[in-house]
């Protein structure tokens, strides 16, 4: 059995109505299965994580995207998470029995769907089509305030749908990539220029560990900052070495960390290496839990 992953980001945190409503777009599917949905309020963003096989997991997606696309208001949106739009980014991730040509294939024949449908659309990663495309940051630079001017740029022609600022909408960003992890530290803090100067020390782009991007974001509701970051390959970079990091320099600096979270789902790789680093242990293997050998037998 083939199964393709998609994991969209909606600029939707908030509102538990809509979040259920364009989520029933994947539970009503019959041949995708939705894993897992985590919303963040401070974001105001959610992140959906569902599988199937290549072309059913195509047809989840557009439906999804065109829910949210009729629910979600960006003229009204405001949150900590960088953004183009209502639906923010796509990406299509190759699990099983799938190669990454074929979520190539999926995400651009997805893309074209949505820009037929008269939202402009980019390609980042392993599906981009020019290559200063490829870095999501780059796209997303500027954000959805700075769209209508990026529109105008021949540079940043859509690489499908019209080269049309859509208020209400905004523009998408559709991919095909491997796992990533989005992993953030909470600190104990108020001090918002903390959590950028660590997650500037922390993200490859100045310096810090290669395949993590980060960046320091205040959340308002749990009175305390965060240094949320995207690890792009944890067989690289993985959760024990950003995580020491962060926690030393923020307690050069006096403050203690409140805790971290995982957004979405993991692969089992990424905890086989939290046990090899926390319990001295780099000859542990996940084909050591009772439950990863059962299911290796069905």
């Amino acid at each position: 059995m083939k199964l393709l992953e998609c994991v969209p980001n909606i600029s939707e945190g908030r509102d538990p109505e809509k979040i259920a409503a364009i989520s029933s777009e994947i539970i009503n599917h019959p041949k995708v299965r939705l894993l897992n949905v985590s919303s963040d309020r401070d974001h105001h963003r959610s992140v959906f994580t569902f599988v199937g096989e290549p072309e059913a997991v195509k047809e989840a997606a557009l439906s999804f995207a065109l829910k949210a696309i009729d629910l979600i208001d960006m003229r009204d949106h405001r949150g900590e998470h960088p953004r183009l739009g209502a639906v923010d980014v796509v990406p299509f991730v190759p699990i099983h029995g799938v190669q990454m040509e074929e979520a190539i294939r999926i995400a651009r024949s997805f893309g074209k769907a949505l820009g037929e449908r008269g939202i402009p659309v980019f390609f980042y990663e392993e599906a981009a089509l020019h290559p200063d495309r490829r870095e999501l940051p780059v796209i997303r630079k500027g954000e959805y305030e700075g769209l209508p001017e990026k529109l105008k740029d021949p540079h940043w022609k859509p690489d499908e749908g019209p080269a049309v600022f859509l208020p209400k909408s905004g523009a998408t960003i559709v991919g095909a990539r491997f796992p990533l992890v989005a992993y953030n530290v909470n600190l104990i803090s108020q001090d918002l220029n903390l959590a950028k100067e660590i997650a500037k020390k922390v993200r490859y782009k100045d310096g810090g560990f290669p395949h993590v991007r980060a960046m320091g974001v205040e959340l308002k509701e749990k009175g305390m900052v965060q240094v949320s970051m995207n690890l792009t390959n944890y067989q690289v970079t993985n959760i024990p070495k950003v995580y020491d990091f962060i926690e030393e320099e923020a307690q050069k600096r006096g403050v203690q960390v409140a805790g971290s979270e995982v957004v979405g789902l993991i692969p089992l790789g990424v905890l086989e290496g939290i046990v090899q680093h926390y319990l001295k242990y780099p000859e542990f293997s996940i084909r050591q839990v009772i439950e990863q050998r059962i299911l290796e037998f069905e």
